[in-house]
């Protein structure tokens, strides 16, 4: 390949286009997504998987685009009338085909390079020990999705050479992967598509948890699927007469059959538990996930020193353990919870930036009351489950006032908990030491239970 002719073609087509819209649109849609790229404790800014699905989630809307560019740029020999002058110089036809899709190609290649650089700039800063090579297959095929797709316009655009093939590929191709499109609302992601038939599109859902990666089955199946979509776009960019432009049509109808063949008919196969991430570092009674092994130092002796105090306020129903939380759950499912084990979400915003003896008091909290439902920048806990807790964590470190566990809201909704919380407080010191553990011990009880009678407990109510 002519290296000057392919630096004129970076400079002057289309190229440079397909990739600047990879980087501003990729990093414009994930300002947007709910600070999943920017936010403090956001997942995509934290570990390396996530971040690499996150760069995927944003070819739900890039991809279109840069099938649009791919477009104009096999319009350009029709615009400019050349293409039967082309046609007649003996340079073969995938060699002149190779000069603007190398281009397109490299253009887009360093785009989403640059994407995953400040991605992984980002997980860098974010201080995690847990470094791996697992993430590159997933930003491999986004790499792939995008050159395959761009090449396919470009194809299409030469055998259809209409203004309105651009505008039509983007729609199409939108269309295609809203239709199969899936949510993370579940515990793993699924969509109304059948799954094997919703995997064929390289966009993912913005993860949610940390702990799921996709599966080998998948990097292979649509690896075949964009390699039979490549394929096709390049032979009907050089192709010549109908019946080449039919058989151009080939590889990518054997990709996706194979593809097919290949890929998981179940949600629950395609998305996996990364087992070297989930695995348990333990200092003692403590234990956390290998992603946050960090957390481990200040997490340890923390959790020893709340054990230790569970101990003197529940006796022998107090946990003995303190444990990273890495069960699969849908979107607003209870937690698994257990009175043997004090769990731990690391994505709960109440955790966030704890140390020394607040990290001691969130501890005990979650040990006398722990919440059902999870807390994290995308679904919210009561105000209740914090008053209670609050409430419970005073009593067992001896506070002689009310500290809560976060600063109080000014909504009327929370000002009305947080008065039932001085409420159940001041009801609480009033009492006696046996009917305070009393107490404590109903509102453990309930907390346990998810009866969301953990406040009346505190009052002396009758659901003990």
């Amino acid at each position: 390949m002519n290296g000057r002719v392919l630096r004129t073609e970076l400079r002057r087509s289309a190229a440079p286009w397909a990739g600047l819209i990879v980087v501003a649109g990729a990093l414009g849609l994930l300002a947007l997504l709910d600070d999943a790229w920017w936010g403090g404790t956001a997942p995509g800014t934290s570990q390396w998987t996530p971040m690499a699905l996150l760069t995927r989630t944003t070819l739900y809307y890039v991809l279109p685009l840069v099938v649009g560019v791919g477009a104009l740029q096999g319009l350009r020999d029709a615009r400019s009338r050349t293409t039967e002058l082309l046609m007649t110089t003996p340079r073969p036809a995938w060699s002149r085909a190779m000069l603007p899709a190398g281009a397109t190609a490299i253009a887009l290649v360093s785009g989403f390079g640059l994407l995953t650089l400040w991605g992984g700039v980002q997980v860098f800063l974010s201080g995690t020990s847990y470094t791996h090579l697992g993430w590159l297959p997933i930003s491999l095929v986004g790499v792939l999705a995008l050159v395959a797709g761009a090449w396919f316009g470009m194809g299409v655009a030469r055998a259809l050479p209409s203004v309105l093939t651009p505008p039509l590929l983007v729609v199409a191709c939108l269309a295609a992967i809203i239709l199969t499109q899936q949510n993370a609302d579940g515990a793993l992601p699924s969509g109304l598509a059948p799954n094997r038939v919703s995997l064929l599109s390289p966009a993912t859902p913005q993860p949610r948890e940390m702990l799921l990666t996709l599966a080998g089955q998948v990097h292979l199946g649509q690896t075949l699927w964009l390699l039979g979509l490549l394929a096709t776009g390049f032979a009907l960019l050089v192709a010549v007469g109908r019946r080449a432009r039919l058989l151009a049509l080939t590889p990518v109808l054997v990709g996706a059959a194979l593809a097919l063949s290949v890929l998981p008919a179940e949600p629950r196969r395609s998305y996996v538990v990364d087992q070297a991430a989930a695995a348990l570092v333990c200092d003692g009674p403590v234990c956390v996930t290998r992603v946050h092994r960090e957390a481990l130092d200040e997490m340890a002796p923390r959790g020893e020193e709340a054990l230790r105090l569970l101990r003197q306020v529940l006796g022998d129903r107090a946990p003995d353990s303190v444990r990273e939380e890495t069960a699969l759950r849908a979107s607003g499912d209870r937690r698994k919870l257990s009175a043997d084990t004090v769990l731990v979400d690391f994505d709960d915003p109440l955790l966030a930036g704890r140390g020394g003896e607040d990290l001691t008091r969130y501890l005990v909290a979650q040990g006398l009351a722990p919440h059902c439902y999870a807390r994290s920048a995308r679904e919210s806990g009561t105000v209740g489950d914090v008053v209670t807790q609050s409430v419970a964590a005073g009593w067992a470190l001896g506070d002689r006032a009310l500290v809560p566990l976060e600063k109080a809201t000014e909504d009327a909704y929370a000002k009305e908990a947080w008065k039932e919380g001085e409420a159940a407080w001041d009801s609480l010191s009033a009492a006696g030491p046996a009917e305070q553990r009393a107490r404590i011990a109903a509102m453990h009880k309930e907390s346990l239970a998810c009866s969301f009678d953990g406040m009346k407990a505190l009052k002396g109510g009758a659901s003990r």
